[in-house]
């Protein structure tokens, strides 16, 4: 959908003292969920504006809505790390001017990583030193010290889920929830999802330890990793897909797009675990990340040939755990 001219200088001017004449809107191409626009002000300023989808569209289970956390966690993560992230300006999450949610943010300098043809290797290695040292600032972040809760899971203002009291419960949720979204597209039957929910009980146990509620973003790739020319970190983006828990399920994200390389872990500052129950972990967390494309490549896509690939690669890694 392409919003009115009016609209949007409607929304920019409730959150700026910008003059009409002044605002050029341009929008952004690289977003794959929300609709986002360049805010250009003559040469003083320049902002982002994200309107999110509307409330009839395809969403997995946490997407509902997620936008919403996406102000305390910026304020959050302003105060206690150094990782660049934006400012934001407003945000009207009452419907006051659409149908739909938004975020007005202060625009940060940089490229994205995923628009740049051509970096050399020590550039590239320099910018994953960099996502690693801030990633390892946001998984110092704890529910229990920033939430005021030792609770897992997403636990932001969009509540799609209910606070867990251990990360083995809050994964559990959901893994479940999840799998009902891809039986609800149509990607699993009755009995694909049940062999599903069964393998997970059956290697529960794997789950079930002590860990911290961190901070986890579980959105870095490409697109979203902000760099200038010598591949210096300009910004980190996108933070609305965020929970709290196993810092784990964030480096299986890492692995799947490609950021978890030697220079990464350098900056990060440790070794992962590869325990052979850490080993049956990370295959769940793929599978987490996999899984969800099925949805994704049905309601939002009209995409049933890669909605079946996601299906045969995800069913293949779960029969190599039984």
């Amino acid at each position: 959908m392409t919003f009115a001219h009016s609209t949007l200088l409607d929304i920019v001017q409730s959150h700026t003292n910008v003059s009409i004449d002044d605002i050029r809107f341009r929008p952004i191409r690289t977003g794959k969920h929300n609709r986002s626009y360049w805010v250009e002000v003559e040469d003083t300023a320049r902002y982002v504006l994200r309107i999110a989808p509307p409330d009839d569209a395809g969403f997995l289970f946490y997407e509902r809505r997620m936008m919403r956390q996406e102000p305390a966690l910026h304020h959050l993560i302003q105060q206690h790390t150094e990782i660049p992230i934006a400012e934001v300006v407003g945000y009207d999450f009452e419907r006051n001017h659409i149908d739909r949610d938004y975020v007005l943010m202060n625009a940060l300098p940089g490229t994205p990583l995923s628009e740049i043809s051509q970096m050399h290797d020590g550039a590239r290695r320099r910018t994953l030193r960099q996502v690693g040292r801030y990633l390892r600032q946001l998984h110092d972040l704890t529910a229990t010290a920033h939430m005021g809760q030792r609770r897992y899971g997403y636990l932001g203002e969009h509540h799609p889920m209910s606070p867990a009291a251990t990360w083995v419960e809050a994964f559990e949720m959901m893994w479940n929830a999840l799998l009902d979204d891809v039986v609800a597209c149509g990607s699993y039957n009755d009995q694909e999802a049940q062999f599903m929910r069964e393998l997970f009980q059956t290697h529960r146990s794997a789950f079930d330890r002590p860990v911290e509620p961190q901070l986890l973003h579980m959105d870095i790739w490409a697109q979203n990793i902000l760099v200038d020319q010598m591949g210096k970190v300009t910004g980190l983006v996108d933070f609305d897909r965020a929970l709290w828990g196993d810092v784990e399920i964030e480096f299986a994200v890492l692995d799947y797009c490609g950021i978890s390389e030697p220079s990464f872990w350098q900056g990060y500052g440790s070794t992962r675990d590869t325990s052979d129950a850490a080993l049956i972990r990370r295959q769940f967390y793929l599978l987490y990340e996999i899984q969800k494309y099925m949805p994704i490549r049905l309601w939002r896509q009209n995409n049933p040939t890669g909605a079946q690939r996601y299906k045969r690669q995800s069913l293949q890694m779960a029969k190599a755990l039984t």
